[in-house]
């Protein structure tokens, strides 16, 4: 299956483990070596906040194996 970045900017990323929308992508980080997806970045939310943990970060770094399964309209991730 080919998929480009910006696809997978559009869709919703849900935690299966509570179904919380976590919000879109903010960022890709990509392994150039070997040609692959290490992580996606996303904006680190609390409902409708967003959070800064100990003063220093807006964003929670979801390494790929995280990912379950990514649909038409979301990619389903697993959290704590």
């Amino acid at each position: 299956m080919l998929l480009k970045i910006s696809d997978l900017r559009d869709r919703e990323i849900i935690n299966m483990n509570d179904g919380r929308r976590l919000g879109p992508i903010k960022d890709i980080e990509l392994d150039l070596e070997v040609g692959r997806i290490q992580a996606i970045v996303l904006p680190a939310y609390d409902g409708g906040r967003i959070l800064s943990i100990f003063g220093k970060s807006d964003e929670i770094v979801l390494p790929w194996e995280n990912i379950r399964r990514i649909g038409v309209d979301a990619i389903l991730v697993e959290l704590p």
